[in-house]
């Protein structure tokens, strides 16, 4: 999914719900992924001797909270079992169309996450608690670390709560509407170090800002800005439109690829650097640029895929609906240097057809659509376009296996796909597929 992020609270679930998909990115050159320290490898070890016992048998949960919270369904099986369940699963899909490449998973697959968003409220004794909503409802179960979790961010996250009472911040009261704090939201650059902290109130004065922002920079020097969103409505969006920075420059970078991101508050950004750098490769390595090719990035959002294909192709078109990720991908786009890519801010859709219409021509596109898949209205709009190759990603292997059976109806062929393991412990993975038109 792509574009600005609008986060959603979704009851039952323990993530945010993004109304547009990011796609990650990749290096500039196929690689598979970095290696690992020792410790990191011992950690991996020790951790799933926690879960498992020497026959590959469940033992007790790792995670205190796993059942309330509901996210990390895979949690408690051994990552070589989750990766073979999910090749499994993308094979039962897929295998009709094309033999299925080995699933790529993670050398080190927890606290992965480089995005943690926290709800606040209190306990029975008013005392401040932070965590998540338990699965089904809207109570809060307080969380102190995850497993998937950037670990630091969890930390900035504590500290917060622990500086609310001796600051007088009330957390906010969803019945009622009384109180200020609503959520905390913390980004990490995964290789510039950067964090972003965003306090998501129920009205724009936070009292003592200034002293706040003293108390929390000594306990985390690290943190590079720190932002004010406002969201004074009864809505289960995290985020409000207004936004005040005070502390830093109001965004982070980020390098993914070679290539320097800036990531704001409200910014698509795949939340696993790592996984998305091996997705990203796979997709280029799929795509066989020449160097002469003109492409379309639909769903471009903050322009991540697209500037990273960029190098290897004649010409990039991004098309993005959201405005404020048109504004993003065109400031990362300068400050790569990159002038062969032009970003439009249209319905992808609309502007394929419309391109159609014109008897224009672009030789690949690359799609990333949402959760939900692509509706049929923007497939035909792509078939009526007829690139020559199309890579679809996907974060979702039942929608599309529904969107290939429509797009192989259209004179299209898969001709290869790889499951990427995006989100360790949990039922979802990533899948790369290359498309061409049937000759």
């Amino acid at each position: 999914m792509k574009g600005n992020e609008k986060y959603k609270v979704m009851k039952g679930t323990r993530k945010e719900h993004n109304m547009g998909k990011e796609k990650g990115a990749m290096p500039h050159k196929i690689a598979s992924h970095k290696p690992i320290g020792v410790n990191q490898r011992e950690k991996r070890r020790t951790s799933e001797k926690e879960v498992t016992d020497k026959k590959g048998k469940k033992k007790e949960s790792i995670c205190p909270i796993e059942k309330k919270c509901g996210g990390c369904q895979l949690l408690n099986q051994s990552y070589e079992q989750q990766l073979k369940d999910k090749q499994k699963l993308v094979e039962s899909l897929l295998n009709k169309y094309c033999k299925v490449d080995n699933i790529i998973g993670m050398d080190n697959p927890y606290h992965y996450r480089n995005k943690v968003h926290a709800v606040f409220d209190r306990d029975r004794k008013g005392n401040p608690i932070s965590g998540v909503y338990e699965s089904g409802t809207h109570r809060v179960v307080p969380v102190e670390k995850c497993w998937i979790e950037n670990e630091k961010a969890d930390e900035i996250i504590s500290s917060i709560r622990g500086l609310l009472k001796s600051f007088k911040i009330k957390t906010y009261d969803e019945d009622t509407g009384y109180g200020l704090l609503r959520h905390v939201l913390v980004r990490v650059g995964y290789t510039s170090g950067e964090i972003m902290v965003v306090l998501v109130l129920g009205s724009p004065i936070l009292p003592s800002k200034s002293n706040f922002v003293k108390a929390l920079r000594k306990l985390h020097p690290e943190i590079t800005t720190i932002i004010i969103n406002v969201n004074n409505k009864k809505t289960s969006m995290i985020l409000g439109e207004k936004e005040q920075v005070i502390y830093g420059k109001g965004y982070i970078e980020d390098t993914l690829c070679g290539k320097v991101f800036r990531i704001s508050p409200k910014s698509f950004y795949q939340v696993n650097p790592v996984q998305t750098e091996v997705l990203y490769n796979k997709a280029i390595e799929y795509a066989g640029f020449t160097g002469n090719e003109t492409i379309i990035d639909a769903y471009s959002g903050i322009g991540t895929i697209g500037i990273v294909a960029s190098e290897h192709v004649k010409k990039v078109i991004g098309v993005e609906l959201n405005k404020d990720a048109v504004r993003d991908a065109i400031i990362n786009a300068k400050r790569n240097n990159i002038s062969n890519i032009d970003f439009y801010n249209k319905d992808a859709g609309e502007f394929m057809s419309q391109m159609a219409e014109q008897n224009q021509t672009v030789d690949f596109v690359f799609m990333d659509p949402p959760r939900a898949g692509s509706d049929e209205k923007f497939l035909d709009s792509l078939c009526s376009l007829r690139p020559k190759k199309v890579v679809y990603i996907s974060c979702n292997p039942v929608t599309l296996e529904r969107d290939l059976v429509f797009l192989t109806k259209k004179g299209y062929k898969v001709q290869r796909a790889v499951p990427v393991d995006m989100f360790p412990g949990t039922v979802h993975a990533e899948v790369v597929v290359l498309l061409q038109q049937k000759r």
